[in-house]
């Protein structure tokens, strides 16, 4: 008896040893499309940021035109998407903390007992999705804004900043995607989680403007909500801020800091 129980102790560890990489991916989008509120999340984003762009530019489109105005097309173009960041930060954070909370996370370290795998399947999952919905939902916001714009005389060509920013816009809804992942491994509550990540990167990144001298412009430029979306914009909304790729750079070193906190953490502590 007790080398039957022997051998098939050492037959599951055996399987548990040989999954790959590739299987956890696929455990983890299994998972992450067959959640409701993975697709009203991205039915939200697209509505957003497709959406108000287009009602923005459309409203606007007129006072553009006009001799008077102080704005470029720019400025609305991706407007939208500084609405829908919200939604790439609830996806984010929905992907971890729901394991957490129903306690399915034990079984799932249980079947995968490598955490970082786990941990690494989710990020790419949804900085993935939200690369390619959050691009394309750029561009549906240009096309469909862009369209009010010609017919006044001043549509914007699908290239140089306004390309950057389609694509820009992916990368920070992506960016932002994997900030919350980190969030929500560390803390493994929903509501704390996205409301932490929501106020640094909404109200924080924009009260720090307040604080004075260059301690205060310093602060202004690393904020991960001013950082990740100056890459997303044609047009820059905060003279302050450093150029669009040097910005996204410090965001994207921030997010690394997070992810090796995140991981060291979901190997240390116990479901």
């Amino acid at each position: 008896m007790t080398a039957t129980v022997l051998s098939v102790t050492d037959a599951v560890e055996d399987v548990v040893t040989r999954q790959g990489f590739g299987d956890v991916l696929r455990a983890e989008w299994i998972k992450l499309r067959t959640v409701r509120s993975t697709w009203w999340t991205l039915a939200a984003l697209v509505g957003l940021g497709a959406g108000l762009t287009i009602v923005m530019c459309w409203g606007n489109a007129d006072w553009l035109a006009s001799e008077g105005a102080d704005e470029s097309p720019g400025s609305f173009i991706t407007w939208g998407m500084m609405i829908a960041q919200i939604t790439a930060v609830v996806l984010g954070v929905l992907a971890v903390t729901n394991e957490y909370g129903t306690g399915m996370i034990r079984t799932t370290f249980a079947a995968v007992p490598r955490r970082g795998r786990v941990l690494a399947a989710k990020s790419l999952l949804v900085a993935g999705v939200l690369f390619v919905v959050g691009t394309a939902t750029a561009l549906i916001g240009y096309f469909g804004g862009n369209f009010f714009f010609e017919r006044e005389g001043i549509g914007m060509a699908l290239e140089g900043d306004v390309l950057r920013s389609m694509y820009g816009s992916g990368l920070y809804m992506a960016g932002l995607g994997l900030l919350s992942v980190a969030v929500g491994t560390l803390l493994r509550h929903t509501a704390g989680a996205i409301t932490i990540t929501i106020a640094v990167v909404f109200v924080v990144s924009n009260m720090i403007a307040l604080v004075p001298g260059d301690i205060g412009l310093f602060l202004e430029r690393v904020m991960p909500g001013n950082a990740g979306s100056a890459v997303a914009v044609p047009v820059a909304f905060n003279p302050n801020l450093l150029d669009a790729w040097p910005s996204f750079a410090i965001f994207t070193a921030e997010i690394t800091v997070l992810m090796v906190a995140a991981a060291v953490a979901v190997r240390r502590r116990d479901a």
